[in-house]
């Protein structure tokens, strides 16, 4: 076991981590105003949605999650995530992730005309396309006649928080010099300061974020190396217990609660893994 730790405490995190962006954007009237700002338009209200799962696809195993996904007044629907590591797939990425959406809103026999009006608007701390842009909006047009639009409207939007060329409001370049350098320059920004802060403040939130972490990230590798001898599932439950541990000190009341809740254990066998010695 290679004994790893969290590359960052809840207190080191900011807007720009996933945890905490989720955290923030939870708030609808804060999410709200970040997509108005972004996409230059009104919107009324949002609601959360939750992707549907389907048999014929298995984008969990993938990694999508649209954690930030919503539909407005109108059933336009949006997703927003943070990208902080350029591995060169940033347009296949999003290709995936409409298809997420799509097959989320479409049942079988259903009709195509039934697909909504999409954006997908990916936040990034660097420059995918090294043009030096604030943001780039792309959708399909037709290669010979670039005015006509191909009209699936489905539209995909990159801000570059490393951006300097480009007509953008006041407000957007407020909110991207808070996310690339947690700079406070006006109203919006504040309130995206208080947020982070409040996450970080609610003592709950860590043992969320631990729970986060271990869920989606540590377990995901430690526990498949360490189930090759002892079953992944044994292997995670083990890995997880020795994260609480060493990174809460939380007590075996508290882990036992994580355990069963996470792995489906009875109080039994959760006391069975709590009184097995974890190696370091």
């Amino acid at each position: 076991m290679s004994g790893k730790t969290l590359k960052k405490t809840l207190d080191e995190l900011t807007l720009m981590d996933d945890y905490m962006f989720a955290a923030v954007m939870r708030n609808k009237d804060i999410l709200k105003r970040l997509l108005q700002c972004i996409l230059n338009i009104n919107i009324s209200r949002i609601e959360f949605l939750e992707a549907q799962k389907t048999e014929k696809t298995s984008y969990e195993s993938k990694g999508v999650r649209l954690d930030l996904y919503v539909v407005d007044e109108n059933g336009i629907i949006y997703n927003v995530e943070i990208q902080t590591s350029d591995k060169r797939n940033l347009p296949k990425r999003m290709r995936y992730y409409q298809s997420a959406i799509d097959i989320s809103v479409l049942n079988p026999g259903d009709d195509y005309n039934k697909l909504r009006n999409s954006y997908i608007i990916f936040i990034c701390n660097y420059d995918p396309f090294e043009q030096n842009r604030y943001i780039y909006t792309f959708e399909n047009t037709c290669r010979e006649d670039p005015e006509l639009k191909f009209g699936d409207e489905a539209y995909k939007i990159v801000v570059n928080t490393k951006g300097c060329k480009g007509e953008i409001s006041e407000e957007l370049k407020e909110v991207i010099m808070y996310l690339d350098l947690e700079k406070v320059t006006g109203g919006f920004s504040r309130e995206l300061d208080d947020a982070v802060k409040s996450v970080k403040d609610n003592e709950a939130n860590r043992l969320e974020y631990l729970r986060h972490y271990i869920r989606d990230n540590e377990i995901k590798a430690e526990g498949r190396e360490e189930g090759r001898e002892e079953g992944r599932k044994e292997g995670e439950i083990t890995q997880t217990i020795k994260l609480y541990r060493s990174l809460l000190n939380a007590d075996d009341d508290q882990i036992r609660n994580v355990i069963m809740k996470d792995f489906n254990l009875s109080v039994d066998e959760a006391n069975a893994y709590l009184i097995q010695p974890v190696t370091a």
